[in-house]
């Protein structure tokens, strides 16, 4: 367990394994449904996570057979004092998305509301095949505040995303994997987490700088106009380039030896 300086909310977990942060959501009586007190305590972790050198991969889950999260809490979302107040509260969405670090979801049942918002706010996600996911809110008379349609349009596309979100109608996993929403199923929770700490070792392992860059490097090519999103990238590698672990990398590699990347 990472010292980590501040209390966090008991439905929420975090656990530091090697270099890879895990935050897990643990309510699984309740879908892991988010409450304010459990969206404070993300935030803080993706802060910690952000300024912690010790992390350098992230790994997103919940606990329980059933959910990933279905979203808030309803019962909690009349306890803002005020319509503004539940404007410009800063959503747990927001900060696992402001995450610097490669960030990874494993996706165990549903993931319906703001849980589909948490899992499209990480950069790379995996489900078991028991997955479902969906945008139910326009069932209830309102829509999605973390992003949803922005990440499902880049995600799948605007005529899929846009059916989800009129018809609030959830989609398989199999539709899920095939349109994109996640990469890779799995038969099992066990299987699928044994996979992804794998994978998160592995990005761990590469330079943090560099990883980080990458990070950037995508969210230009996926929100910038071609010419600049190209430019960027140059001058992202050229940052990199003359970084002491760029010069290890080098000497590693014509030394034949396994390199030591410091993030430095």
């Amino acid at each position: 367990m990472a010292e980590l300086g501040f209390e966090i909310d008991a439905n929420v977990q975090f656990v530091l394994e090697g270099n890879t942060a895990i935050i897990a959501l643990n309510r699984p009586e309740k879908l892991n449904a988010v409450t304010p007190a459990m969206s404070v305590s993300i935030t803080k972790l993706a802060a910690f996570c952000n300024e912690s050198p010790e992390v350098r991969a992230v790994i997103l889950t919940a606990n329980g057979p059933k959910a990933f999260c279905c979203g808030s809490d309803i019962k909690e979302l009349d306890t803002y004092q005020s319509p503004w107040a539940h404007r410009m509260k800063h959503d747990h969405c927001d900060a696992i998305a402001e995450i610097t670090k490669p960030t990874i979801c494993a996706i165990n049942g549903y993931a319906l509301g703001g849980g589909l918002e948490l899992a499209l706010c990480c950069d790379i996600r995996v489900s078991t095949r028991n997955a479902l996911f969906g945008a139910p809110e326009i069932k209830l008379g309102w829509v999605g505040g973390g992003g949803m349609a922005v990440y499902l349009n880049k995600t799948i596309g605007a005529s899929r995303a846009s059916r989800m979100l009129y018809t609030g109608d959830p989609v398989d996993s199999s539709t899920g994997h095939a349109w994109g929403i996640v990469d890779e199923l799995f038969d099992t929770a066990d299987d699928m987490m044994d996979s992804v700490k794998t994978l998160a070792a592995t990005i761990a392992s590469r330079p943090p700088i560099a990883a980080q860059t990458a990070k950037l490097n995508m969210r230009a090519a996926v929100n910038m106009p071609l010419d600049q999103a190209v430019r960027y990238e140059r001058d992202l590698r050229t940052i990199c380039f003359y970084t002491d672990d760029a010069r290890e990398g080098k000497a590693a590699f014509k030394e034949k030896r396994p390199a030591n990347f410091r993030g430095e």
